[in-house]
């Protein structure tokens, strides 16, 4: 594992510049290793998929690697793989992203790669045509995965007539649809400057990466960018709903029982995660693993997560159970939310939750590309560039009634999203 500084990230060694077309770049160096990574986001997510053609945002990202105005196919991943670097796209709702590491010596080569990607797609036809195979291959075993259609079930369900609803990677019927003209279109539309972030750590100083990053895409104008649909409002769950989404010849259904989370930036969101880690991360998967699969033997895993963004977020339980055991798991699992938002934390368990935290910040910060990602999160959130100086204090500062005020104010034991995958 690559070691970093061991300072936290902070201002005085975060630097940050706006480029004049509006790209945002940020660095920090760590001559520990002699490698870069290379990380960031930009404003092409799925929500701008057309409804018809879901999965298109997806299917563009997965394309850009398979050939530029300057490069095959075979020519980019041989000149990757001829220098020990990588470099890979992704699509998320708001947001794409790339991720791309190598020597210091090579950040040039994996910057104009970027760059190409980015501006000089081809789309090459015969290209396209493995990808949707590819990804329509993805689609039905994802379809035939407990664990993924009880996720997607449960987004239907807490989503209802929101975007968050759809799946990001389209249907098998929208990704048939999409024409190579759909990938240009949404190329030349939403591909832009504006929004884009990128942070470059490791082995360079400052100045010379954000000459470097210039260099390869200071030129990029795109004009008539389009702006992101605005997120309409949530309506919360009145009432709790149950869906059974059947998958025939399985053994294990998968479980998610939850409701809607905080925002990224809301104020609740510390005492809201401390309060999560109690419930179903500590330890043995906390309350939640402890109650439902060491005690009572329900269930082959069981945990909870908070999944908290740009847009309204969501708190769930997953549980890997016996099909005999669906309701059983599902009625202990409702006993131990309505015991947290009766009675909250324990100091003790609270005290557990902050020191696991505050622990697992520098490790979480070893590798550059730990730290690349916590520069992206400061920017993505507006965190502040002293935000991991203050974190141990903002954990610190939590105290039992946060946790209990957090969960009586996102968990109603009474109106809960229900999904159940399996046979």
């Amino acid at each position: 594992m690559k070691r970093v500084n061991s300072a936290l990230p902070g201002p005085k060694d975060i630097h940050r510049e706006v480029l004049p077309n509006g790209i945002t770049v940020l660095t920090r160096s760590n001559f520990n290793s002699p490698s870069v990574v290379v990380s960031g986001y930009f404003d092409a997510g799925a929500l701008f998929d057309p409804d018809k053609k879901l999965g298109l945002a997806d299917f563009v990202t997965s394309a850009l690697m398979r050939g530029t105005k300057k490069r095959k196919f075979d020519e980019i991943y041989n000149t990757l793989e001829s220098v020990g670097a990588s470099l890979g796209f992704s699509t998320g709702v708001h947001k794409s992203g790339f991720n791309g590491r190598s020597l210091a010596e090579d950040l040039p080569l994996i910057l104009n790669l970027l760059s190409e990607a980015l501006t000089q797609p081809s789309f090459p036809k015969a290209e396209m045509e493995k990808l949707r195979a590819q990804i329509l291959t993805g689609l039905a075993i994802s379809a035939e995965d407990t664990s993924d259609m009880a996720s997607e079930t449960f987004d239907k369900i807490l989503y209802k007539d929101h975007p968050y609803s759809r799946p990001e990677g389209g249907t098998p019927e929208t990704v048939k649809r999409i024409t190579r003209d759909d990938l240009v279109k949404f190329h030349h539309g939403c591909y832009g400057p504006r929004g884009m972030v990128i942070a470059v750590v490791g082995a360079v100083e400052a100045e010379p990466a954000v000459r470097q990053v210039k260099r390869a895409l200071g030129g990029w104008q795109v004009k008539g960018q389009k702006e992101a649909p605005d997120l309409p409002g949530l309506k919360p769950l009145g009432r709790t709903v149950n869906k059974h989404h059947r998958i025939a010849g399985k053994s294990q259904p998968d479980i998610v029982i939850g409701t809607n989370g905080p925002r990224r930036k809301d104020p609740e969101f510390m005492s809201a995660s401390l309060g999560n880690s109690v419930l179903g991360q500590f330890g043995m998967m906390g309350r939640i693993g402890d109650a439902v699969r060491e005690k009572a033997g329900l269930a082959y895993y069981a945990y909870s997560s908070l999944s908290a963004g740009i847009g309204p977020g969501s708190w769930e339980v997953s549980a890997g159970v016996n099909p005999k055991n669906v309701n059983k798991a599902t009625g202990l699992i409702v006993d131990e939310l309505r015991r947290f938002v009766q009675e909250g934390v324990t100091e003790d368990e609270l005290a557990d939750s902050k020191a696991s935290y505050v622990g697992r910040l520098p490790l979480s910060l070893e590798s550059n590309g730990g730290v690349a990602g916590a520069l992206l999160n400061i920017e993505r959130y507006d965190l502040g560039l002293d935000y991991y100086l203050r974190y141990t204090d903002l954990v610190n500062e939590v105290a039992r009634e946060d946790v209990l005020n957090a969960a009586r104010k996102f968990i109603d034991p009474d109106r809960l999203a229900i999904a159940v995958a399996g046979p």
